[in-house]
């Protein structure tokens, strides 16, 4: 099997899940669930990736005894990696779906709430977003979890860099957010904040979005480029043999 198509169902799912949600919000002319959307679209495509093989086997190729795994029974790395990526779109997407809630909308979107074909292709942008940035996750749950080799430095590099950036972004968003209450109350008139995180970098959301490509990043012996060892194919599934 290519790692194509163990790609594959991921970003169909990723694509699939923004169609729908396009379908219902593009015709009602709101945004306020779009970001929510993005951090589900993340969830799902990441068990997906995790997960397709058995659900295939169990639910499509009916293999007798074929079952759905533990979580524990997955790789440490892939369970960091998607503890990673979970917390991190959970987090971003929670954010800024309860600020558009609260504030009726979201003005990126002004200019192409009302032009259904443009904003149908802002919910397939999302698709594409989430599976260029969860590339690196959906990659190294190609592998099987007997096939991955320990966890080595660089893994422990890849979650400190991941939790500082991650921090880095909370603590950006909570000054731009209490910097805006700041000027609703009118004690400043400032046009572009030039305080904490946003005095050393001008845009720090953007900082820590180039920062996603490193810290998802795996090892490349994570990754072949095909296996069809018998090692590989008794690994993909998990069968209970019959009492």
């Amino acid at each position: 099997m290519t790692v194509f198509s163990r790609l594959f169902p991921s970003f169909a799912s990723a694509y699939g899940l923004q169609s729908i949600l396009a379908v219902i919000f593009v015709p009602q002319q709101t945004e306020i669930f779009y970001d929510l959307g993005g951090a589900l679209g993340f969830l799902s495509t990441t068990y997906i990736s995790l997960y397709y093989p058995f659900l295939t086997a169990k639910f499509i190729d009916k293999i007798p005894g074929a079952v759905l795994p533990a979580l524990t029974s997955f790789a440490p790395r892939q369970l960091l990696l998607g503890v990673a990526i979970g917390v991190w779109s959970v987090r971003l997407g929670a954010y800024l779906g309860i600020r558009a809630i609260r504030a009726g909308g979201d003005s990126r979107f002004d200019a192409v709430r009302e032009r259904p074909a443009k904003f149908t292709a802002y919910w397939l942008m999302q698709a594409t977003w989430i599976s260029l940035v969860g590339l690196p996750v959906y990659l190294v749950n190609t592998l099987p979890a007997p096939l991955h080799p320990s966890l080595t430095p660089r893994d422990y590099a890849s979650l400190a860099l991941f939790t500082g950036s991650f921090l880095f972004e909370v603590v950006a968003d909570r000054q731009k957010a209490a910097w805006k209450r700041a000027k609703e109350r009118k004690e400043h008139d400032e046009r572009f904040i030039r305080s904490g995180l946003w005095a050393v970098s001008r845009h720090p959301k953007y900082l820590d979005g180039y920062l996603d490509a490193l810290r998802y990043y795996p090892p490349d012996r994570c990754v072949p480029p095909r296996c069809r060892c018998a090692r590989c194919s008794e690994s993909s599934v998990h069968v209970v043999p019959p009492a």
